[in-house]
């Protein structure tokens, strides 16, 4: 809004110029979501403990020690996440460029998700939620058509293809294939957000990293000059995608204020999914979707170590993990909750790394 308002006059006002540049207004989101983040994080907790009188339910066949540590606590935390980012991006993004809201149409509408599936989770007390095959018809539905809307977009040969990290030239044409290849990443990258979330701080900061990624690639993908000399696929207008990933930052950083051990609130549905959402459209609108699988490696580990034990479970009768997702299987062995979501993090600042290697690696 403030692009679209103020850098017309940039010519008579020599310090509106500064809303042109695309790193003063990411670093402007960044911090005006943390803001909000934080002046209104008080008073969405209150509100959410004042609605769910016994907080998030909690899996009986999960770690005993939920019961006892976690049990109270409010969900669905993800609102304040989700007005924190989307009020910063209102304000700070070129509002007339498609790519922003496309990614906000698949952030809120996977939000909504969420939140219905933690709405009804807290109305019936137990942790079923919305029926999966309702939830995932939701997705693709909203997927496919950000999908859509966003390929309609790409100039050729960019259209139907696949962009390979460490091949400079190299695109695969999946031709219509690509509509449905972009809506897994999308919906992959949301539930694997959703499966991560299950301990304090623990996937909001491998969130925050896979942002920060990506707001550097959106900057390079959608600059000509350093697209060219990177030798990685240009696409026109994709820079403004990292004001949203400085927003989404921003209101991470808030989040996790009030999330960090012992948690005061949980994101839920509402915050997981939404985000996943966001980085998988982030990734697809890029060209980036298998850089995404690099930087966002955690949430795949946590995905696989689901998929495993329902399928070792299913043909053997035998389980791999003591209980899945993955990062519950060490909680199960003993190591301390703390010590966890650290690790985790390490791990993910590594797989980030290595995504980023990929720009120039080629």
């Amino acid at each position: 809004m403030l692009y679209n308002l103020l850098a017309p006059f940039a010519d008579e006002f020599q310090a509106f110029n500064l809303f042109r540049y695309l790193t003063f207004r990411t670093g402007g989101a960044t911090m005006t979501a943390l803001f909000l983040a934080f002046v209104l994080g008080p008073a969405v907790i209150r509100w959410l403990k004042s609605r769910q009188a016994d907080g998030q339910p909690i899996r009986e066949d999960g770690p005993e020690s939920h019961l006892l540590t976690k049990k109270g606590t409010p969900t669905m935390g993800g609102l304040l996440i989700l007005i924190a980012l989307v009020v910063s991006t209102l304000l700070w993004a070129n509002l007339s460029n498609p790519y922003v809201w496309a990614t906000l149409m698949v952030t809120l509408g996977f939000g909504a998700i969420g939140f219905s599936d933690d709405w009804l989770k807290l109305t019936k007390k137990n942790t079923k939620g919305l029926p999966g095959k309702l939830k995932l018809a939701f997705q693709i539905a909203i997927a496919t058509a950000a999908a859509l809307a966003i390929t309609s977009t790409f100039d050729e040969p960019l259209t139907f293809s696949l962009a390979v990290p460490f091949f400079k030239d190299l695109l695969l044409n999946l031709s219509w294939f690509f509509i449905p290849f972009a809506v897994f990443v999308m919906i992959g990258a949301s539930n694997a957000v959703n499966l991560t979330d299950g301990l304090d701080g623990l996937a909001i900061v491998p969130v925050m990293i896979a942002g920060g990624v990506f707001a550097l690639i959106s900057y390079l993908v959608g600059n000509a000059v350093f697209a060219n000399y990177l030798q990685i696929h240009h696409v026109a207008g994709t820079g403004e995608l990292a004001v949203v990933c400085g927003a989404l930052i921003g209101a991470g950083l808030g989040f996790l204020w009030f999330n960090a051990p012992p948690a005061m609130v949980f994101m839920g549905d509402t915050g997981s999914l939404s985000l996943g959402g966001a980085l998988g459209t982030i990734s697809v609108i890029t060209k980036h979707e298998l850089v995404l699988a690099i930087v966002g490696g955690l949430f795949v580990l946590e995905t696989v170590s689901v998929i495993v034990q329902v399928a070792s479970f299913k043909l053997t009768g035998k389980r791999v993990f003591r209980m899945a997702p993955l990062h519950h299987h060490f909680e199960k062995k003993g190591w301390q909750e703390p010590t966890i979501v650290i690790r985790f993090w390490i791990i993910a600042i590594i797989l980030a790394l290595v995504g980023l290697s990929t720009l120039k690696l080629r």
